[in-house]
């Protein structure tokens, strides 16, 4: 049980941190990602320049990002079994989950079976919309789009667009000089 007046003084916390983000920002957040500064944890973390993650967000084992990758809030990075490496400028959308191991043959066998492990590997300059999963040993490349809510299983070459689950090319993404069109089949 929270001492009362504890309490009573976070809460104040919060009340006064939220108003000052919905005057400075327009906006209210959690506790946790409205109290603590999302650059400063991606510096903490080892990230590249001006990249940020929210409070929300968990980390584990080795994961590495690149200079001005957004990483939103709610989402989880498991890097503990091979490692995830996001490249620059990339977005992660709130709820995304990055995985490198699945316990699915170790299930299926009674604990027999090793679970199974492999890399990440995000390009740069790649979105990845929210409450997607991304499965261990998958590299997805430069300048893709994963649509929201999509699996994605396998390798996604560079200027591609996936969608749906699993995840299957719907699309890609062409670049020329400043102008960024996306073009569906």
């Amino acid at each position: 049980m929270i001492d009362a007046d504890l309490q009573a003084a976070l809460k104040a916390l919060y009340l006064q941190n939220d108003e000052r983000l919905r005057q400075e920002f327009d906006r209210s957040l959690s506790f946790q990602d409205g109290l603590f500064d999302r650059w400063e944890r991606a510096k903490r973390l080892g990230f590249g320049d001006k990249a940020s993650i929210y409070n929300s967000s968990l980390v584990y084992g080795a994961v590495t990002v690149g200079n001005g990758t957004w990483i939103g809030p709610n989402t989880l990075l498991d890097g503990s079994r091979g490692g995830i490496a996001i490249g620059h400028h990339c977005s992660v959308s709130a709820g995304v989950q990055i995985y490198t191991h699945d316990t699915v043959m170790w299930s299926l066998s009674g604990g027999k079976a090793p679970p199974r492990t492999g890399a990440v590997t995000v390009g740069n300059c790649t979105y990845i919309g929210s409450q997607s999963i991304v499965a261990l040993g998958v590299t997805i490349g430069s300048h893709c789009v994963v649509a929201a809510n999509s699996f994605v299983n396998h390798d996604v070459p560079d200027n591609t667009i996936v969608a749906g689950t699993p995840g299957r090319q719907i699309g890609t993404v062409e670049i020329d000089g400043d102008e960024i069109n996306l073009r569906y089949v």
